[in-house]
């Protein structure tokens, strides 16, 4: 791994982050209960801290008026049906936007390629008992594929998604995932004239506010946000974390630090929608060491918490998005920005000298989790498989050295563990390395090639019984 090397004249400092981010402070009171007399007070204490009020959302407002809830609502992980994995429950995902709207939840993202093309038809039906006030719907044009990037057919996805989310109107529009090179941002979206098309569907009022999500070069966020002055991006959705502040780059060179994205875009007054405050749950499912430590500073708060309240500190910021999947995710995170109690400077050299270096020393596979790689054509379940040994590399038992004398114990649970967390005809040895996923990973990770060396590390340890 490369060392990491800071530019002060492209970023801002350790220092200035802690100017920008303000300064705050964090007071849990938990009621003592002793005897049978105090058990209702007890009680009462207990369901405070453990249901969000109602009323207390902390909201930013954005240039044009928008007063929007902090925490974004991300439709990209949706809820499945008990008895049948492949269908999702749209009774759940009712309740749980409910559930989000009572407690002042108003931004609501999603694609027309989240949760096998399903996820737009979810939010429509979920959102459409709501009045149309309520809420603000962000969407997409997610034309990865060359097929769709003639004119026509990127214009049939933008009305599409107005069908599928049953408005006549779209609060947020992105162009989806940019960064890979210009030539492919110019394919996509100005040779094709789509761009001059978003920009007369804003003058119409049919987009209320234009922009587009990163993940990539530098050189590239460079040239697409100096396009400003000629497209006026409204805002810009960008991955911020305790890790990527400072980290991105070191992780993967193809990467940009969260400091200088967001840096950038307060040059230029436009509000920041963070994606990714937990990395696809890294930052939620830390080794239990660090879980420990995050615990033994504030026993009453969640793992993620310490992700969701750095990530909506900064003023700059405008929502940040969540995929919450369980009601158990929505309501701790309503917890966190109901309202926010911003991190205090100490807070914030903590997560960035401490937890985010022991992370980057993990040297794990960058997987968020997202599925933007999948469906695999052979049926390799690729973030499962990375997930997987992620998961196993925090807890210690990735088993190493034949002569380790965990090694037999720690083999034999790797193996069991894989195979209950993924089928064996999903598994890494039927990658083919075709390459389809890895266009898509926002990460870019070299999936095939990660693949094959888990294949590998996966016969090894079947022949060293």
């Amino acid at each position: 791994m490369e060392n990491y090397k800071y530019n002060h004249q492209e970023t801002v400092s350790r220092r200035s982050f802690l100017k920008i981010f303000g300064a705050g402070t964090a007071a849990a009171a938990v009621a003592a209960c002793t005897g049978k007399k105090q058990d209702s007070k007890a009680t009462e204490e207990y369901k405070k801290q453990v249901e969000p009020p109602v009323g207390q959302m902390t909201y930013r407002t954005n240039p044009k008026g928008d007063k929007v809830s902090l925490l974004g609502y991300g439709m990209m992980r949706l809820p499945t049906k008990v008895d049948n994995d492949k269908e999702f429950d749209q009774d759940m995902i009712n309740r749980q936007v409910d559930y989000a709207i009572e407690h002042g939840v108003n931004y609501f993202d999603t694609s027309p390629v989240y949760c096998q093309g399903q996820s737009e038809h979810c939010t429509g039906i979920a959102l459409s008992r709501h009045k149309r006030s309520e809420y603000f719907v962000a969407t997409k044009l997610s034309n990865f594929n060359s097929q769709f990037w003639s004119k026509e057919k990127s214009i049939e996805m933008y009305r599409n998604s107005m069908k599928e989310l049953q408005v006549d109107y779209i609060d947020y529009y992105l162009l989806h995932a940019v960064g890979g090179s210009m030539d492919e941002f110019n394919h996509r979206y100005v040779e094709n004239g789509i761009m001059d098309f978003l920009v007369k569907e804003r003058e119409a009022g049919r987009i209320r506010n234009l922009g587009f999500s990163f993940h990539g070069y530098k050189a590239v966020f460079d040239e697409v946000l100096a396009l400003v002055e000629k497209y006026h991006w409204d805002f810009v959705q960008i991955e911020l974390n305790y890790l990527d502040w400072d980290f991105a780059n070191e992780i993967n060179n193809r990467n940009v630090d969260a400091h200088y994205l967001y840096d950038e875009l307060q040059k230029l007054g436009i509000p920041a929608v963070i994606m990714e405050p937990l990395l696809g749950g890294r930052l939620a499912n830390l080794p239990q060491y660090l879980v420990n430590e995050l615990k033994q500073r504030n026993p009453e708060r969640s793992v993620a918490s310490w992700a969701f309240r750095y990530a909506g500190t900064p003023e700059g910021v405008l929502t940040v998005l969540s995929g919450m999947t369980y009601m158990e995710h929505l309501k701790d995170n309503l917890l966190s920005y109901c309202p926010l109690t911003p991190l205090t400077e100490e807070e914030m050299e903590y997560l960035h000298g401490n937890i985010a270096t022991k992370i980057v020393g993990l040297e794990n596979i960058p997987c968020n989790d997202c599925k933007y790689c999948m469906p695999c054509p052979y049926g390799v379940d690729i973030p499962g498989i990375f997930v997987h040994y992620n998961k196993c590399k925090n807890d210690g038992i990735l088993p190493r050295d034949t002569g380790d004398p965990e090694y037999r114990s720690n083999r034999r649970k790797y193996l069991i563990s894989l195979d209950r967390s993924v089928p064996r005809n999903r598994q890494a040895d039927h990658c083919i390395g075709c390459g389809q996923c890895e266009p898509h990973c926002p990460q870019n990770i070299r999936i095939p090639r990660e693949l094959r060396k888990l294949d590998q590390m996966i016969e090894e340890l079947k022949r060293n019984a």
